[in-house]
């Protein structure tokens, strides 16, 4: 009877040791802010009204403070087992019409935010043939 208490109290010593010393917790990418794709950034040009570029874009993360005529799109990836990605992208209107376009980060990189591998409801609109809409300069 006392090996039997002997094992047991062991084998739950064991266990118990075994779970503390887990050699990793699991982690996620954490993405925020707006995607910002060289895709995107390629379709923009001088000269394309708000609608136009928030058609491509999205809305803006920021908008100036004092003066409407600025919009930042700003994009931060902490990746789990990784570095950090830092992108943004500044645009400047002036009477409603894109003027300046003002990078900052490695625009060239693809980043692939994986949305299907974790627990909960699958994204909206995150199934394959999802694709960034084409604009042309005349309109919408």
């Amino acid at each position: 009877m006392q090996n039997l208490i002997k094992t047991v109290v062991f084998l739950l010593a064991a266990s118990l040791v075994a779970g503390c010393s887990y050699f990793g917790v699991y982690k996620r990418d954490i993405p925020q802010g707006n995607l910002i794709t060289q895709e995107m950034v390629s379709q923009l040009h001088p000269g394309m009204s708000r609608e136009q570029v928030a058609y491509i874009m999205g809305t803006p993360l920021m908008e100036a403070p004092f003066s409407s005529d600025q919009w930042d799109y700003v994009f931060y990836l902490d990746e789990a087992y990784g570095d950090t990605v830092e992108k943004r992208l500044t645009l400047t209107f002036d009477n409603d019409q894109l003027v300046d376009i003002d990078k900052s980060g490695d625009m060239e990189s693809n980043i692939e935010l994986n949305q299907d591998g974790g627990p909960g409801p699958a994204v909206e609109g995150a199934g394959e043939g999802t694709a960034v809409p084409q604009v042309g300069p005349s309109g919408v």
